[in-house]
């Protein structure tokens, strides 16, 4: 049945009569409809659009709740990546930082003091928006910063976030940044209903909050009843862009979204320290959890500048409140053995509620830790999280020890294999040796399977347990040896489930020699130092051959990590590994990649990405990049070679611009790989 105008019109008025009133009410916090109006007007709109399907749109207030659950969620390339935020825990780093991004900016003139805009650190989970001519396109996790997970029909149940945006002049495509949380209220509640339902209750808001994103049913998303705070706007460059941080914040209110009330600018580091103090008890009054204030230059011009380095960005940092301490007894203490055979004691407590969580285990680092702190079991200890993250005993009170305790002294055998435990004069950590020790080969399992490495999905925590306990794997080249008959004796494993394993694995032999060689685990060489070694070292050949001279010559490659590489390559065990996963057919050189054995065009040549490119992801062209002997970094700068623009560029382009580099289309990029 076609609609008639009047209908259409009814429709549109219904539906901006409903955004009006979700905005005042999620946003303003200012109702300005009852909730019987709202309820007889939204119900209007569901039955013209049931009677006219053809009239229902994306960002009508009918669709925030889809009707089908996902069987599962799609992995998407973040246009601009989403980095974390380096960690300041007092204001004296706070101050550091200041000393460093004016080192790197240049001196500031005194009459240009810079202005900082100091914002509540949320406690909540990352997520992207995408819009489209104003409307809701997509919804994403943060993920690695690179890849996330689409969720928009989750996002769209969030009722601060606007389905479509406000304003006049709206840019074609838009990307917001925002935090998206549990109340405290809402936490409690939650909490309620899940004690009263026999489900154990949420850890945390924090955990709750990324718990209920990653939900595949949005209706039990939209029960929940999360919020969001908007925070960094991603505008076209040819539209009118903001000058300031202030004025994108100003922008995100003006087109709907609910930013923090309790931002604001201060004209000097002074008043940034005064603003952070103030909160660090004021904070407990808010119905929202935070653990800090994040501060950023508010000047956009100078962020762009100062650009980032390779975790953070250097014009913005996080300044976290110290942790909560509280006492508890230590009831008795557990030994860990990690993938490199380091032995951590973990003081097993009484249960105590520490920063909106269940602490049961701290961490007490090591032998020479536990010795300082002169620990006795069933003493009453002091526990704080560390970076509010991992709890740790900072001090015990002998003043409350019971009668006849005695010292806790580190076992001198491993806990895993009864193998002799090794104390370098060098380290603080006891380690064991035994490469076939099931600690160290569960660990190392799971650092294989990870994202940066083999990228094996499906192969977690309690599957790798169970491999090393049935001796499946004695070494990582067992994995590639599995067949679904020997997954299938594994508890709670299938044959489909065994089948898509097996497939994950087959597939990571296809993963770059870098990534093989992050995930054979060397010691201290993580994922961008495994990039490094590959770019001087091509092949598995070359590295083993390199001397600690040979190795401290790249640039970030130190005296500690070049010693682990020779000492490991040393080892006739390690060389066998190498042979049989070179047998089954891992490639351990970038040749094999792509990459000419003699130098090219690109040697020495850095690059940078900006926009949608027509053919290429990202990944794809900064692969193509590398393995033609090029460099990709996230930053324009006077090293910069060549800027490769795609659809939608960002402030990427600006720079290069400003800065008379060569910019490159995907097509000239090709021809230049070719």
């Amino acid at each position: 049945m076609v609609a008639s105008a009047e209908i259409v019109q009814q429709v549109s008025r219904l539906r901006e009569q409903l955004q009006k009133a979700s905005y005042a009410y999620y946003v303003l916090d200012h109702p300005i409809m009852e909730d019987s109006v709202y309820d007889r007007l939204y119900r209007q709109l569901q039955d013209l659009e049931t009677q006219y399907p053809h009239l229902i749109v994306p960002e009508s207030p009918t669709q925030r709740v889809g009707d089908q659950p996902a069987e599962q969620f799609n992995s998407v390339e973040h246009h601009v990546p989403l980095y974390s935020l380096e960690n300041a825990f007092n204001l004296a780093e706070l101050r550091q930082w200041q000393d460093r991004w004016m080192r790197h900016g240049g001196s500031i003139p005194a009459a240009n003091a810079p202005e900082y805009i100091c914002e509540l650190k949320i406690d909540g989970s990352a997520l992207a928006l995408t819009y489209e001519n104003g409307v809701l396109l997509r919804g994403a996790t943060r993920g690695n910063g690179t890849m996330g997970e689409d969720i928009t029909p989750n996002v769209k149940t969030i009722r601060s976030i606007p389905l479509r945006l406000t304003g006049e002049a709206i840019p074609e495509r838009v990307e917001v940044r925002g935090e998206a949380f549990l109340g405290l209220e809402v936490f409690a509640r939650l909490n309620q209903e899940r004690t009263q339902g026999g489900e154990p209750p949420f850890a945390n808001p924090r955990n709750a909050a990324a718990g209920t994103l990653r939900q595949l049913d949005p209706r039990m998303v939209s029960a929940r009843r999360l919020d969001f705070f908007a925070y960094t706007l991603h505008l076209p460059e040819t539209s009118n862009q903001p000058k300031t941080q202030w004025e994108a914040l100003q922008w995100l209110t003006q087109s709907g979204f609910k930013v923090n009330p309790n931002r604001t600018c201060c004209p000097s580091l002074a008043e940034v320290e005064q603003y952070y103090t103030r909160w660090e008890t004021e904070r407990h009054q808010l119905p929202y959890l935070t653990d800090g204030v994040v501060v950023k230059l508010n000047d956009l011009m100078l962020q762009t500048q100062l650009g980032f380095t390779q975790k953070f960005p250097r014009w913005a940092i996080a300044l976290k409140y110290p942790a909560e301490e509280l006492p508890t007894v230590v009831k008795s203490v557990t030994v860990q053995v990690g993938r490199t055979g380091a032995l951590t004691p973990v003081a097993e407590l009484e249960p105590i509620q520490l920063a909106g969580t269940t602490v049961k285990r701290a961490t007490l680092h090591n032998g020479d830790r536990i010795a300082q702190l002169d620990l006795c079991l069933g003493d009453t200890a002091i526990v704080r999280k560390a970076g509010e993250i991992i709890p740790e005993v900072v001090r015990v009170l002998p003043e409350l020890r019971p009668p006849g305790s005695t010292r806790y002294k580190m076992p001198t055998t491993c806990p895993e294999c009864n193998s002799p435990v090794v104390n370098l004069a060098t380290e603080a950590v006891s380690r064991c040796i035994n490469s076939a020790c099931p600690g160290i080969l569960r660990g190392a399992l799971l650092h294989a399977s990870g994202r940066d490495a083999l990228d094996i999905d499906g192969l977690g925590e309690k599957l790798a347990a169970q491999m090393v306990e049935q001796q499946l794997v004695r070494s990582l080249s067992d994995l590639y040896e599995l067949t679904i008959d020997d997954l299938m004796k594994l508890d709670r494993m299938g044959q489909k489930s065994a089948q898509k394993l097996v497939e994950a694995i087959a597939k990571s032999k296809t993963r770059p020699w870098h990534s093989i060689l992050y995930a054979i685990g060397i010691r201290h060489v993580g994922a961008v130092n495994a990039k490094l070694l590959c770019e001087a070292f091509p092949s598995v050949e070359q590295l083993a051959q390199a001397t600690e001279s040979d190795l401290e010559s790249v640039h970030g490659i130190g005296a500690e990590m070049s010693a682990a590489i020779v000492q490991w390559f040393q080892l006739p065990e390690n060389q066998s590994l190498i042979q049989r996963l070179q047998a089954l057919g891992l490639s351990l050189s970038a040749l094999g990649e792509g990459k000419a054995s003699s130098p090219t065009s690109l040697t020495g040549k850095t690059f940078v990405l900006t926009g949608t490119l027509p053919s290429l992801t990202r990944s794809q062209a900064q692969t193509r990049i590398e393995n033609a002997g090029g460099k990709v970094t996230s930053s324009v700068s006077t090293k910069t070679d060549y800027v490769v623009v795609g659809d939608n560029p960002g402030s990427k382009l600006t720079k290069a611009q400003a800065l008379n580099i060569t910019q490159l289309t995907e097509a000239q990029l090709l021809d230049l790989l070719d």
